[in-house]
């Protein structure tokens, strides 16, 4: 078996994923080198205006957990309990994620990089920064740079977590029956920050995440430890009202004045950082085979996704775990490689979809009467049947037990219970005499 003694393994990527993984492979004993084509972030500052701050739950803590980071990433992470919504008139509503107890974290991707490096080195793992990777040779398991050099080790397997737009996948791409699509939403997004108050405090809910819900777009804002926000605007890039639309500094600020004016009276010169940062796309990626010979894809580079579940992230640090525990399972990488890719696909794929729809559920529907009102039941049936009505949301965040696709196929069935559930005379006043009973037993 070739996981009972040392053997070196490439990583492409130094991201999260790729650095979580090192992690992983190094404490089994691994040779570990990753080849990051930026420099080393721990040595300059990072690029404002494409970060998008990070939600930590369940899935990704248990990964952490298994490496010993947890504990260290927990103290840098600010609790968010569920959304607060706040409507044209600065009215707010607050709709917890889950139980009492239940909750999300806030977190700097940069900082959590940061973190996950040093454990990384901490473990014996080698950092090649500046290595743009060209193309893979699948069959020596060999890295061409883009300085036309070749690595000089035969590596005994290459794993790209290269990202969304991987060099890896790319050479991947010109191989025989390869499936490969990217689709971008019409949104794009953009980064603006409110900072912390002139006493040094929350200028907004702290333990919350906020939701700006406007049909069509959103802000959202997530809490940092020194108690400013970091705002995403996900906008559409063309149309009557977008990116592209908003060409004046008037132009912009009569519309953040008048769609957002609670955030805009807080935030830190919103003018200037809306013209000078571009708008960054959101693309889904899907592809398969993952794998070939002793090369694979994970995380974003095998599946991006777009963020509005808070679980790309979550999904790479899932594959890393999972990878791992398949470690001890298979006799060589071809096998071990093709049995990750059997087990995770059905699942990034689920979450891909499921992703997609919390955009339409948190731009359209989080401020809805309707919509408030069938959370208001499903949480009812979840509080009387805990272990037979299991909401979405908390399947997916909180429930690290049950795959992607699991919660994709009973939340669509979930979901066929309750339109008719809504469909009754009168529901808004009598919901509590439901017979609940009898509607979780259709599930």
């Amino acid at each position: 078996m070739p996981f009972d003694k040392k053997q070196h393994i490439a990583i492409a990527g130094g991201g999260l994923v790729g650095s979580l993984l090192s992690i992983y492979l190094a404490q089994r004993g691994h040779r570990v080198s990753v080849f990051e084509r930026r420099a080393d972030m721990r040595k300059q500052q990072t690029d404002g205006g494409r970060s998008i701050n990070l939600a930590l739950s369940n899935r990704g803590i248990r990964a952490l957990d298994e490496v010993g980071l947890s504990a260290e990433i927990k103290k840098a992470a600010i609790p968010m309990h569920g959304r607060m919504m706040h409507d044209r008139a600065g009215k707010l509503t607050f709709q917890p994620y889950g139980k009492e107890g239940q909750f999300i974290n806030s977190i700097s991707r940069s900082n959590l990089n940061v973190v996950l490096m040093n454990k990384a080195e901490s473990q014996g793992v080698e950092f090649h920064f500046n290595q743009r990777i060209a193309s893979v040779d699948f069959e020596k398991t060999a890295f061409v740079f883009q300085s036309g050099e070749k690595s000089e080790d035969k590596f005994d397997a290459i794993i790209g977590a290269d990202g969304a737009f991987s060099a890896v996948r790319g050479s991947l791409q010109i191989t025989d029956r390869f499936d490969y699509s990217q689709e971008y939403i019409a949104h794009g997004y953009k980064e603006l920050h409110i900072p912390a108050s002139a006493t040094d405090d929350f200028q907004l809910e702290k333990n919350a995440l906020h939701i700006w819900p406007r049909e069509s777009f959103m802000l959202i804002a997530l809490p940092n430890p020194d108690a400013s926000f970091t705002c995403t605007l996900f906008f559409p890039f063309e149309g009557p009202l977008s990116f592209a639309s908003l060409k004046t500094e008037k132009d912009i600020e009569e519309f953040m004045k008048g769609t957002f004016p609670d955030a805009f009276s807080l935030m830190d010169n919103p003018i200037s950082l809306f013209k000078s940062s571009p708008a960054s796309s959101l693309v889904t990626v899907k592809c398969f085979p993952w794998t070939k010979n002793r090369t694979l894809l994970i995380g974003d580079a095998a599946h991006a996704i777009v963020p509005f579940y808070g679980q790309g992230m979550i999904a790479g640090f899932e594959d890393c775990r999972i990878f791992n525990g398949l470690l001890d399972k298979a006799d060589d990488w071809p096998e071990l490689f093709s049995a990750f890719q059997s087990l995770r696909k059905p699942d990034t794929d689920a979450i891909a979809q499921l992703a997609l729809d919390n955009f339409i559920e948190m731009r359209d529907l989080v401020g809805d009467p309707g919509f408030l009102l069938r959370k208001k039941i499903e949480a009812k049936l979840h509080q009387l049947y805990p272990d037979r009505w299991v909401p979405l949301y908390t399947m997916v965040t909180f429930r690290d037990d049950i795959r992607y696709s699991e919660a994709l196929s009973i939340g669509r069935r979930q979901k066929k219970i309750m339109d008719d559930v809504m469909q009754t005379d009168d529901i808004e006043n009598m919901w509590e005499h439901l017979n609940f009973e009898a509607i979780v037993n259709k599930l």
